[in-house]
């Protein structure tokens, strides 16, 4: 028995997948030097097919159709992805999205994204993805030059002004195609001035992620909760604006959580776990996050020309994140952040021959923040007289990807 699945509860109701993550391609353009899926310890995408075979693009339509119909889904996420998807061309993701959209039953809406670098983005590969309702999610590290030292090409040679030149693009002659920026957080960098030229690029959202690591491979500026720290500048500056500049995802969802509202993110909360990948090759996996653990962390042994969607909820570590506390660590369960922090990402809680089971190795970083946040809402209740808080807390309009 895999890491992935030793001691996993299974779920009692599995909950269906609503996030269909696809690789229509599985290289990447750029060669960013703290890349987990390309430089860390799974190098399964060196077997597969670079680019998704229109067979493998058909019977994954196929499947989310039927998906969808067996659990009378009123909308499913469909999330293009990569490596960098636009590698396999505008009209390729156009193309594979109207055919989902065509087998879905009638009243399931299809909720489409690309998440992006940036760089090949063009005006007429914008107005492709436009015309089919696709909107751009973009990956960077922040809104400067220096942010973005570390996303290069192969050659070595910076990426910051294609990508910049794309951002621009989208949010200035395509806006209502704008889903929003992940940024990976950097606690060496300003975090003010990280957020702030970042809104600079116009973002309608913004997804603030921890770096991939965990307790084999910790973070690299580790300690101190240097990272929640960092996230509390950035909520200060957001919070104190005095109007909404821009959604931040992980802000808003912690202010329901603290309201006892429901959220659904990987990072934070309780909620059941609904996305699913697949490869180019066809495979059915678990999302990208754990191959930051170990070789063959996302495998699941399915794949879309034998098997329905409904086999991989049966599957012992997606069953583990659906279980809400049952699969945390006793510490996790005895916290009384339980039902805001969720354990942290799922990803981050791996150690060595001890699989998941255990806290996150940013179980300080996410005390310190949500804490933090916790404080500043209380003291705004006070000071408005308030029990509860009136800054409106809305769902993400775009899913997390690989930055």
């Amino acid at each position: 028995m895999s890491e992935n699945t030793a001691g996993a509860p299974v779920a009692r109701t599995p909950r269906p997948f609503r996030q269909f993550i696809v690789k229509v391609h599985g290289r990447c353009n750029l060669a960013c030097r703290y890349c987990y899926l390309y430089e860390g310890p799974d190098h399964t995408w060196r077997t597969r097919p670079a680019a998704a075979p229109a067979e493998v693009l058909a019977r994954t339509a196929d499947r989310v159709a039927e998906h969808a119909r067996a659990h009378a889904l009123s909308t499913v996420s469909l999330v293009l992805h990569g490596g960098e998807p636009l590698l396999a061309g505008a009209d390729t993701l156009a193309r594979f999205t109207d055919d989902v959209r065509a087998r879905v039953p009638a009243g399931c809406a299809v909720q489409a994204t690309v998440q992006t670098n940036a760089t090949l983005l063009t005006h007429a590969r914008m107005t492709v993805l436009a015309r089919h309702g696709i909107r751009v999610g973009i990956s960077l590290d922040g809104g400067r030059p220096a942010h973005n030292a570390r996303r290069v090409d192969h050659a070595g040679r910076p990426s910051w002004p294609a990508a910049a030149r794309g951002a621009r693009l989208v949010a200035e002659h395509f806006p209502r195609s704008y889903a929003g920026v992940l940024t990976v957080v950097d606690p060496t960098s300003d975090p003010v001035d990280t957020y702030e030229s970042l809104l600079a690029l116009g973002p309608p959202a913004l997804d603030l992620l921890l770096p991939h690591a965990n307790w084999s491979a910790p973070p690299p500026h580790g300690g101190e909760a240097r990272y929640g720290a960092w996230l509390c500048r950035v909520f200060d500056r957001w919070w104190s604006a005095g109007r909404r500049e821009t959604r931040v995802r992980l802000f808003e969802e912690c202010l329901a959580l603290l309201l006892g509202l429901p959220a659904a993110t990987e990072s934070l909360g309780l909620q059941p776990f609904d996305a699913v990948v697949v490869e180019t090759d066809g495979s059915i996996e678990q999302v990208d996050s754990l191959k930051s653990a170990y070789e063959g962390a996302a495998a699941t042994g399915l794949d879309v020309f034998r098997h329905g969607f409904d086999r991989a909820l049966a599957h012992p570590g997606i069953a583990a994140r659906q279980a809400g506390p049952a699969a945390l660590a006793d510490r996790c369960r005895a916290c009384p952040l339980l039902t805001v922090c969720g354990g942290g990402h799922y990803a981050h809680r791996y150690r060595a021959g001890h699989g998941f089971r255990n806290p996150s190795v940013y179980c300080a970083d996410l005390q310190h923040f949500i804490q933090h946040v916790a404080g500043r809402l209380a003291g705004g209740a006070r000071s408005t007289g308030r029990t509860r808080s009136t800054r409106p807390v809305v769902p993400a309009s775009f899913e997390g990807g690989t930055p």
